[in-house]
C-alpha cells in the first residue's frame, strides 16, 4: 500500500500547515545524515513536505518521478556534475528552511551549529560557535546554492577546528561585519573546465576563492592554501601557500611558508610581522607586497633591507618610504628607510 504524505510526516489528514511544518522540522533534524541518518529517507521526507505544501496528498508514482527526474544516472564526467547540480539545490533549500529552526540558540544569545555545511546561506546578528566543517558546490550555477555566512554582530567561530580536523573550503565566505573569525585551516579550489568556445583540447582554469571578511575584526587561521583571500583589519596566519591574497591593516605571520604567487596588500597606518626564526628561505622573493596606495614591489626588498624575520615590525611609512631619497640633515641621505653617509 502506498504511503500517503501525511503518513510518511506522522500526521493526519486533517493536519494544519503548522502542524506541517513542525512534523517536517523534526523528522529532518531526527535523520539528517549529520546525526547517521539515511539521506534516502531524508529525500523522502523532504518530496513529502513539498508536496502537501503544493497540496499533494500522495507522493509522484514511479512513472512520474521518472519523468520529472533532474539526476542523470552514468558515470560521465557531464553526469556526474549533472547530479551535484541538482544536489547542492536541494542541500541549499533545506538550509534555508534551516534557518528558521535557529539550530540550538545558547541563553547567551550565541548560536551553537553541529554538523557539516554543504550548501546554503544564512544570517546570524550574534556570535556562532560551529562544531563541524563548511564546503561550497563550487560548481554550482545559481549563487544563493553556495555557502554564504554573515555574522552580523559577534564572531564566528570553529570549535577546536586542528584537533578536530574541522576546515573551510571549495568557496566558502564568511563575514563578520562587528566580530572576529577564528578558524583552522583554509583552502579554496581551482576548477579546469573545456575551452568556452568549444576548441578541441584547450581548458581554462576558473578560481573559487574562499572568502573571510573581518573588516573590524581579526581573522585567526592555521593554513590558507590553494586560492583563498583573507580581508579583515587585523590577520593571524601560519603559512600562505599557493595563489593567497591578503588584505589587512595589521598582519602577522608565524610559519615559515609564503609562496611567489601569494599577493599582501597592507592598508594604510598598519603594519606586518613575519616571526620566522631561520633563514626566511620559503618566504618567496616573488611574493607581491601592495600597498593601498597602490605602490607594488617584491618581497626581496625587504629580505635584502633585513626586515624579515625574528618580529619585526614593518610599517606602512616604512614600506612607503622604499625607494624616496630625502635629506636627513648634513651629509645624511634616507633611503630604504636607514641613515646613510654621503
Amino acid at each position: 500500500m502506498v504511503q500517503s504524505n501525511y503518513d510518511i510526516l506522522g500526521l493526519k489528514s486533517n493536519a494544519t500547515q503548522r502542524e506541517i511544518r513542525d512534523a517536517f522540522r523534526k523528522l529532518i533534524l531526527d535523520h539528517h545524515s549529520d546525526r547517521g541518518g539515511d539521506e534516502e529517507i531524508v529525500k523522502k521526507i523532504i518530496q513529502a513536505y513539498e508536496d502537501l505544501k503544493a497540496g499533494r496528498a500522495y507522493p509522484d508514482s514511479d512513472d512520474e518521478k521518472l519523468k520529472k527526474a533532474k539526476v542523470y544516472t552514468g558515470d560521465s564526467e557531464e553526469e556526474r556534475r549533472r547530479r551535484n547540480l541538482v544536489l547542492s539545490g536541494d542541500v541549499a533549500r533545506e538550509m534555508k528552511e534551516a534557518q528558521d529552526w535557529e539550530f540550538e540558540r545558547q541563553k547567551n544569545g550565541e548560536l551553537s551549529i553541529k554538523g557539516k555545511i554543504w550548501a546554503g546561506q544564512f544570517a546570524y546578528d550574534g556570535t556562532i560557535n560551529m562544531a563541524g566543517s563548511l564546503t561550497s558546490p563550487y560548481f554550482a550555477y545559481a549563487e544563493e546554492n553556495k555557502t554564504k555566512i554573515v555574522v552580523k554582530n559577534g564572531n564566528f567561530v570553529l570549535i577546536d577546528p586542528l584537533k578536530n580536523n574541522y576546515i573551510i573550503e571549495h568557496g566558502v565566505k564568511i563575514t563578520a561585519e562587528n566580530g572576529d573569525i577564528i578558524v583552522g585551516n583554509v583552502t579554496g579550489v581551482k576548477e579546469t573546465l573545456q575551452d568556452p568556445q568549444g576548441r578541441v583540447g584547450l581548458y581554462v582554469t576558473k578560481e573559487h576563492f574562499t572568502e573571510l571578511h573581518a573588516p573590524n575584526g581579526k581573522i585567526v587561521i592555521s593554513n590558507a592554501r590553494e586560492t583563498v583571500l583573507l580581508d579583515g583589519d587585523t590577520v593571524i596566519v601560519n603559512n600562505l601557500i599557493n595563489n593567497v591574497k591578503v588584505r589587512a591593516k595589521h598582519l602577522a605571520v608565524f610559519g615559515t611558508t609564503m609562496n611567489y604567487n601569494c599577493e599582501i596588500e597592507l592598508l594604510q597606518g598598519g603594519d606586518m610581522i613575519f616571526h620566522d626564526e631561520g633563514s626566511c628561505f620559503a618566504l618567496s622573493d616573488d611574493a607581491l607586497i601592495k600597498l593601498e596606495n597602490g605602490k607594488r614591489f617584491k618581497f626581496r626588498e625587504l629580505k635584502t633591507s633585513n626586515m624579515v624575520g625574528s618580529g619585526k615590525q614593518i610599517t606602512y611609512e616604512y614600506l612607503d618610504n622604499i625607494g624616496k631619497k630625502q635629506e636627513k640633515g648634513p651629509g645624511f641621505k634616507l633611503g630604504f628607510g636607514f641613515l646613510k653617509k654621503k
